[in-house]
């Protein structure tokens, strides 16, 4: 017998180009313009692009070099946090207008449950329309948003209109929709992920549906399990008004690359402290420590080790970083080095999510 999940009814809320577009709202000659919010700097990263930036591919996480070569106008602006947040304050009492069920995911989007809210709305396509509204009243910047069932389809279905735009994915049409979606949109799949996918012959939502559950957890280890359960417009995570963190980290990017393991330690002995200081004001230990190591030609490689008890000194981070530095030889000089703790004594055991053999919801709610 099936089991009847209960019909939720979620908004995703985006900010669309969230950084840039507050540095337009400000500097009105910014207007119209590609800007690049950071990056400016030789070795910087671009933290976000405004729309007419992205339209020469400049993207968030880009090197400022290679956005400048896409977009020789491109105009570069500090990035400024402190307005970006009292931006977003702005944005989540409008949220807490609505529900007190919010789960921010960042300073430009949240997931709100508006199953039961303060309204009275029905509709959650009308609530997202309204808040979207409210939001450019407040603060002139635009928003979109996606409404569905679930966390998951709700994420995936905010970036179908953007920008200024949402879209409703009701219970009836999830299912349908996840099938001819392209797997390299389902929100969880990187590039990675999406590569090995294609090269199993899996490109779209019903070739991943077609895949067994042993194949899945074969190929793709646990996260078999959340593909055969989603692609079912099965995700039942709740909307958490409280997020527990789940890890924390430091890095710092070069001015210049480095290529001696001994000038390499002691910038991550710099690094180890500002993750002990962050340990300390969050009042939590972690027993996974992991070294983010970025190449001269932006390659990426993560190591890791997890302990059997909590730390939070930099003494002991320190300990294990020497050893994941030391445990295989550089391929070449680095741009970039991070410490993240992980797998933190804030966290609660997951139960284990028993896939399912598909969505069976009320139909006839107004959504």
């Amino acid at each position: 017998m099936q089991d009847v999940m209960p019909l939720r009814k979620i908004i995703h809320v985006d900010m669309d180009a969230f950084y840039a577009s507050v540095e337009q709202l400000d500097n009105p000659e910014l207007r119209g313009k590609a800007i690049a919010v950071g990056g400016s700097s030789a070795r910087g990263v671009v933290s976000a692009a405004s729309y007419e930036a992205r339209k020469f591919g400049v993207r968030s996480a880009m090197s400022g070099a290679m956005a400048r070569k896409l977009c020789p106008e491109l105009i570069f602006v500090r990035t400024n946090f402190d307005r970006y947040k009292e931006v977003s304050k702005q944005i989540r009492k409008i949220f807490f207008e609505y529900t007190d069920l919010v789960e921010p995911l960042s300073l430009d989007e949240a997931y709100l449950d508006v199953t039961e809210n303060k309204k009275g709305n029905p509709s959650a396509t009308m609530i997202a329309t309204e808040i979207r509204k409210r939001i450019k009243e407040k603060t002139g910047l635009n928003a979109s948003a996606g409404i569905s069932v679930n966390k998951f389809v709700a994420k995936i279905a905010s970036d179908i209109n953007k920008p200024n735009g949402q879209k409703t994915i009701g219970p009836e049409e999830v299912v349908p929709f996840l099938e001819t979606l392209d797997v390299k949109k389902f929100y969880g799949v990187g590039k990675v992920t999406k590569e090995k996918m294609y090269r199993l012959g899996i490109f779209t939502g019903n070739d991943l549906k077609s895949k067994s559950l042993e194949f899945l957890e074969e190929n793709f280890g646990k996260s078999g399990g959340f593909y055969y359960n989603v692609v079912r417009g099965i995700h039942n995570s709740k909307v958490k008004p409280s997020r527990t963190q789940k890890s924390l980290a430091a890095e710092h990017t070069f001015s210049e690359n480095i290529s001696s393991e001994i000038f390499m330690m002691e910038r991550l002995e710099e690094i180890a402290s500002e993750v002990e200081n962050r340990l300390k004001r969050s009042k939590i230990a972690g027993k996974t420590v992991t070294l983010k190591i970025k190449y001269r030609d932006f390659t990426l490689q993560t190591r890791s080790k997890t302990l059997p008890l909590f730390i939070a000194s930099k003494e002991l981070i320190l300990d294990v970083v020497k050893e994941l530095l030391f445990q295989e030889k550089m391929k070449e000089s680095v741009r970039l080095l991070g410490i993240s703790i992980s797998n933190l004594n804030n966290e609660t055991p997951k139960k284990k999510e028993a896939p399912k053999e598909s969505i069976d919801v009320q139909l006839k709610l107004e959504f």
